[in-house]
């Protein structure tokens, strides 16, 4: 037995000193499957490393290129060192630090990582025109056997690399970029916006603050850096150092926070009932389009530098903060209030007061005012062109106006004719305020005053308002005694009614026998109306027969008449005849004359009875001639009224006399 444990023994001891001079010389080495090598020659006959990296990649010394992967490796004796370390794994994202290569340009960042080279073929990195320094490429989750002799690899959880001494650049670069929380994606929810800004490039022009968005064209694949993702891309097509216009939305992107930046920002929200007036800070300068009638600036189209004429409309935009600045507009009413202590949730008459008054009569009142205003949503960039927002409108213009105005007015009214004209007023401010709030393009929808009150402190304007209360309060009294005079009345009637319902039977009899009495009388009234219409019409009978009998008597007698006076008209005409006859058988008219006078006289005597003697004797006057008996008897019958009177009549009181006759003796 002892002989075996000595030959055992023998062989046992050669065998692992030759193990351990294996091992010591690397010519056979294991590497687990989870891991990999980085060889390291350390001599070879065609020298040190080459000049311009510490990577051989000729055969030369230095570290190579290759990393051998799991499984045993057989390398010449005491020629090289194997430096074993496990696959990186990266969770998020991990960055890439080359220690050789081509060295990086004036104003260069990031190194420039060539086109269409793995990360773990360190040979093609070097020989492709690789560049030291952080690189902009970065890998994103997996595990890689990356050479961590030419590449420094930073992840959030360590710094994988083969230290070649006190590096402290890589301690730097690994802490700014935990500080950026730059190992994990740009993750943005909803309703937010990343604003990015580049640290590499060619450098913005001189008064230039935003970069312009380039390669966002998604049907250009050679310049679609697909939101800041693809750094070559991004500069390739013309991309910019600084913060840029072109923003990201939700989503997860990968980008490297050595080469760019972002910070997280919420969505611009135009509410109902806005708009957003844009005012752009970036852009080509544009053409006024505000007309030649605007004075108040420059209006320009939609994309240039300046105020855009066209808002945007209710809805969310992923708007860049620092590229533009969106005012927000109330399209719909809102109320601008002159009270003190009171204001809108919109905040433009925070600081509006009551307006103070002086009256024609020297009250000085306040007055309280509420303007309800309206801005077109085409009105609106120009309001803000003017004034840059709501606010400086309302306390730059608007209050100093309306003050003014609501000033003027009181002084020319007193303080009883400012409370009781308040329509007539606010009537008349409201046409006023629309031709003056126009003027800024603004719509003056309703102007509504209150009352006058006074100011703290001031007991003349109450004791005014008591009195005109004491006189409304008498004059409701007036109306309140009439309604009860009224109601007293109603109530005397509704008395007088209930009796009526009482007294509704004997009334009814009543109204009955009226309606017969009435009946009967109709009935009557008719007859005698019928009696009486039957004598009309017998009387109009009679009467057309008695006309019509008068009618024929009346003819009759005319006749009888015609026919008369044709005979009388016969019978003068003879007896004319024949009297001239007589006439011409008398010896002319004279002889005549006094045939018939004495024939009349004659007649006269025998019907008046008169004594044939008379008592008196008539006698001319001296010398003159006694009258002839004819003449006497004519001379008497013309004392007597002549010779109609003869017959009857008694002589004069005076005693007539004929003319010539001589007075009775």
């Amino acid at each position: 037995m002892l002989d075996l444990a000595i030959a055992v023994t023998a062989w046992t001891l050669p065998a692992i000193a030759v193990l351990a001079l294996l091992r010591k010389s690397h010519a056979v080495v294991y590497i687990p499957n989870g891991s990999y090598g980085v060889v390291e020659k350390l001599w070879s006959l065609r020298g040190s490393r080459h000049k311009d990296s510490f990577i051989s990649l000729h055969g030369e010394a230095g570290f190579l290129p290759e990393t051998p992967l799991g499984g045993f490796h057989f390398f010449f004796p005491f020629k090289y060192r194997i430096h074993q370390q496990p696959l990186i794994t990266v969770r998020g994202m991990a960055y890439l630090f080359a220690r050789a290569g081509r060295p990086m340009e004036d104003g260069q960042t990031l190194g420039r990582w060539p086109g269409g080279v793995d990360v773990t073929d360190a040979r093609a990195f070097l020989e492709n025109g690789g560049q030291q320094g952080p690189q902009r490429k970065i890998q994103r989750q997996g595990a890689y056997p990356i050479n961590t002799a030419l590449f420094a690899v930073l992840t959030e959880e360590a710094i994988h690399a083969i230290r070649l001494g006190e590096d402290g650049t890589l301690d730097a670069v690994h802490q700014r970029i935990c500080s950026g929380k730059g190992y994990a994606p740009v993750i943005l929810d909803q309703d937010m916006v990343g604003v990015v800004t580049v640290h590499d490039g060619t450098g913005l022009d001189h008064g230039e603050i935003i970069a312009p968005a380039v390669g966002t064209d998604a049907g250009r694949p050679e310049t679609f850096h697909n939101s800041f993702q693809d750094i070559e891309k991004f500069l390739s097509a013309g991309g910019r150092r600084g913060r840029q216009e072109q923003v990201i939305v939700e989503g997860t992107y990968y980008i490297n926070r050595l080469f760019a930046t972002v910070t997280e920002h919420e969505k611009k929200l135009v509410p109902i009932g806005h708009v957003g007036v844009v005012i752009s800070y970036t852009g080509p300068q544009g053409a006024d389009v505000s007309g030649s009638d605007y004075k108040h600036g420059q209006l320009v189209e939609s994309g240039q530098r300046g105020v855009w004429r066209e808002p945007l409309q209710p809805g969310k935009y992923a708007v860049n903060p620092f590229a533009l600045l969106v005012k927000e507009v109330p399209t719909t009413n809102f109320v601008l209030r002159w009270q003190e202590g009171r204001s809108e949730d919109h905040g433009f008459d925070t600081n509006l007061k009551d307006i103070p008054l002086i009256t024609r009569d020297a009250f000085e009142p306040v007055l309280g005012l509420n303007v309800v205003v309206h801005v077109g949503q085409d009105d609106a960039p120009y309001v803000i062109q003017q004034f840059a927002d709501l606010n400086q409108l309302v306390e730059q213009t608007l209050d100093p106006m309306v003050s003014a105005w609501f000033k003027d007015a009181a002084q020319a009214m007193t303080l009883i004719e400012l409370v009781n004209k308040r329509a007539e007023i606010q009537a008349h401010a409201l046409a006023e305020m629309k031709t003056r709030f126009a003027k800024y393009k603004l719509n003056v929808m309703e102007v509504m005053i209150g009352t006058p009150r006074a100011p703290a402190g001031d007991r003349h304007i109450d004791m005014v308002f008591e009195q005109l209360r004491a006189r409304q309060v008498a004059k409701e009294q007036i109306v309140t005694y009439t309604s009860q005079q009224e109601a007293a009345d109603k109530e005397r009637e509704l008395r007088e009614s209930e009796a009526t319902a009482a007294q509704q039977p004997a009334l009814t009899a009543s109204k009955v026998a009226i309606q017969v009495a009435e009946n009967h009388g109709c009935a009557e009234l008719a007859r005698k109306t019928k009696d009486a219409e039957a004598l009309v019409k017998l009387a109009e009978a009679n009467a057309r027969q008695t006309k019509l009998q008068g009618e024929a008597e009346a003819a009759r007698i005319t006749m009888v008449g015609n026919a008369d006076a044709s005979r009388i008209t016969a019978v003068g005409t003879a007896e004319a005849s024949a009297s001239k006859a007589q006439v011409e058988a008398f010896g002319g008219a004279e002889i005549a004359l006094r045939k018939a006078v004495a024939q009349i006289l004659g007649e006269a005597i025998a019907k008046a009875q008169v004594p044939l003697v008379p008592n008196v004797v008539m006698a001319g006057g001296a010398g003159a001639q006694a009258p002839t008996v004819p003449e006497l008897l004519t001379g008497i019958a013309l004392a007597r009224g002549g010779f109609g009177s003869l017959a009857g009549a008694e002589p004069s009181a005076a005693g007539g006399r004929l003319p010539g006759t001589a007075p009775a003796v």
